[in-house]
């Protein structure tokens, strides 16, 4: 199940990078188009969407690896056995906060489909195409977020407390600036 599920992250990370790659792809075609007078404007919402594509799907994979924000200055200063109880309640706020997330970006997109509705931009498509980008991010993250609380409610340490002593160990405080 943990080759699987961070087989799941990395592909959604790995996803997510590809999204920055199109990006730069459709920005150099547009930045071309527009010199050679090509018709480009629709590329913008095109960007728009692998924008936030690109943010959702990278999230899990961003979680589990210590690259979220996060105030660590009051957990580094309490003995173990507080770190691992502030540890389990912030694992319980934020995965509460992404499931009610989850819970209306499902509804919304579900709804953007029972009702046929189109972008108002100049790429006329069904929205829900890429509001699922959204969901898909979303479910993600809260999947994430429930496998990281039951490893430390099992007594691990959290993942991205473990990528961040890897990264200094390794003598890489950039994370950290």
């Amino acid at each position: 199940m943990r080759r699987l599920l961070d087989g799941l992250y990395n592909g959604a990370g790995a996803l997510g990078g590809f999204c920055v790659f199109l990006i730069f792809v459709l920005m150099i075609v547009a930045g071309v188009g527009r010199q050679m007078n090509w018709h480009v404007s629709g590329l913008n919402d095109a960007v728009a969407w692998l924008c936030a594509a690109a943010a959702f799907f990278a999230m899990a994979h961003a979680f589990r690896h210590g690259d979220f924000v996060r105030v660590t200055l009051l957990l580094e200063a309490v003995p173990p056995k507080v770190r691992r109880a502030l540890d389990v309640t912030c694992l319980l706020i934020a995965a509460a906060s992404v499931a009610y997330l989850t819970y209306w970006a499902t509804s919304f997109t579900w709804e953007s489909y029972e009702f046929h509705e189109m972008a108002t931009g100049l790429l006329v498509i069904p929205i829900w195409i890429p509001q699922s980008t959204f969901v898909v991010g979303c479910w993600l993250l809260l999947i994430a977020m429930l496998d990281e609380l039951v490893g430390v409610l099992r007594g691990e340490k959290p993942s991205y407390q473990r990528a961040v002593e890897e990264r200094h160990a390794a003598g890489d405080f950039s994370s950290d600036v």
